[in-house]
């Protein structure tokens, strides 16, 4: 016990004494990076799916809700588990600590399990929900069968990160999904276009190259967190499930899956509305939020390491170093979108072309990049008020949020400017959510302080 109290004493000092703004640099960067890198993964493997035909590259933009899903409820279990062990960890009660980690494991196996057995069943559904034209359908079907059936890697590296973020051991997370995702890179050519003697599997390598990079990072993260995270025991021996702990991660995690889960479900009513116009308009859109990752990864870096920040001086008491966390988060997260912005309104057809954009793409891509760009200038204070919330227990108040942005404003305004033929005013429909959404956040963010910091 003695030796497990050295161990844990220098990252409770630091968590709790290091100037926030170095803390919440030093912890974010390596998140940071690591999710630049996934982003560029994501952004490569669309191009390298983009030599194929076009139809490949609508396929994976239609695919990517049921994707979308899964890494949600891995996320969403996560958020619970890193909420719960880090204010475990602040209040020095480190066995409720590790029965959460367990606990969370326990469950991201479970929901892998889940959607095998219902996923399978459902993806020509899905596909033929959103198109009708049957090359589509057939790249769609195979890329989703690989993906869903091979998806453990993703659900055991999504908890195994969160393990280390929990702990303040984020360098861990960025090798884990830099490892992951540099393998995905360098097996993406070598599998679609059969390099070095293998066989071209066209859009199934593509898929094969994104499982097999998660499965490696499942395995890295595993490893890091059995021989270098002394905070978490992931021994299943005489382990049995506890109700209580499972209510405690889902009270946080369901919130956060169903609001993750709610951009699938704009996602794919979106696809259903641009397909409308045309198959390209649909493709446009799938390209966008591939290039939109590169401006939302950073400061989800940056809220993840914000999270267990929050979570630890909120069980120590610590007011003063919660308000400097959040306004520091916000002052970055709104400076990333600015940059992110500019360079959006600037070469929207730089961007569009490493897509092997045909005239027809560039025609109808450039003016939604700027559009539907506009609500960067709102999104960065959104984005931290939700892991605000959720940090603090109150993950329904960011559920109502994405909820009220989405579904209740995004895709009725998109809706109702397609009955007006205008494509281009589809895609106004982004900044007018975004403004909106600006305006429950500020309303939550002032409710939760009233409820819980000031009271610290």
């Amino acid at each position: 016990m003695a030796e497990e109290n050295m161990t844990t004493t220098p990252r409770e000092n630091k968590m709790g004494t290091m100037p926030v703004n170095k803390l919440l640099i030093t912890m974010a960067a390596p998140m940071m990076l690591s999710m630049l890198i996934q982003a560029l993964y994501n952004i490569v493997d669309s191009i390298y799916v983009a030599q194929i035909e076009e139809y490949a590259l609508t396929a994976v933009s239609l695919a990517f809700p049921m994707q979308n899903i899964m890494i949600s409820v891995g996320v969403g279990i996560g958020v619970g588990v890193n909420a719960w062990l880090s204010k475990h960890l602040g209040e020095k009660q480190p066995e409720k600590a590790n029965q959460v980690a367990l606990h969370g494991m326990f469950l991201e196996v479970l929901a892998y399990i889940l959607f095998v057995i219902v996923g399978l069943v459902g993806i020509d559904a899905f596909m033929r929900g959103q198109t009708d034209i049957p090359e589509i359908i057939a790249y769609g079907d195979t890329y989703l069968r690989i993906c869903v059936f091979a998806s453990f890697g993703v659900f055991i590296q999504i908890g195994c990160e969160r393990l280390l973020m929990a702990t303040g051991r984020t360098v861990y997370t960025m090798i884990i999904q830099g490892a992951g995702a540099v393998i995905n890179i360098v097996l993406d050519p070598i599998l679609i276009f059969g390099w070095f003697g293998l066989p071209a599997m066209g859009i199934a390598g593509a898929a094969w190259a994104t499982v097999i990079g998660q499965i490696a990072g499942a395995v890295l993260g595993l490893i890091f967190n059995m021989k270098w995270n002394p905070d978490v025991r992931l021994n299943y021996r005489g382990f049995k499930v506890e109700l209580d702990v499972v209510k405690r991660i889902l009270s946080l995690g369901i919130p956060s899956i169903i609001m993750s889960s709610i951009g699938s479900v704009m996602t794919f009513l979106m696809n259903k509305i641009l397909m409308g116009f045309s198959s390209t308009a649909t493709t446009v859109f799938g390209v966008y939020f591939k290039l939109q990752s590169f401006a939302f990864m950073p400061v989800f870096g940056m809220n993840n390491a914000m999270v267990p920040i929050l979570g630890y001086n909120y069980g120590a008491k610590r007011k003063d170093r919660m308000m400097q966390t959040i306004k520091t988060a916000m002052f970055y997260a709104v400076g990333i979108m600015l940059v992110c912005l500019a360079v959006f309104q600037l070469l929207p057809d730089k961007l569009l072309l490493l897509f092997n954009a045909s005239d027809h793409m560039l025609e109808i891509g450039v003016p939604a990049l700027r559009l539907i760009s506009l609500s960067y200038i709102f999104a960065g204070i959104c984005v931290v008020s939700g892991s605000v919330f959720q940090a603090l227990g109150n993950g329904f108040y960011s559920m109502m949020v994405s909820v009220a942005r989405q579904l209740l404003i995004l895709v009725p305004v998109a809706w109702l400017l397609s009955l007006t033929g205008n494509l281009d005013l589809v895609w106004l429909s982004f900044p007018i959510a975004e403004l909106a959404s600006i305006g429950t956040s500020a309303f939550f963010l002032r409710k939760i302080y009233k409820q819980k910091i000031s009271a610290l």
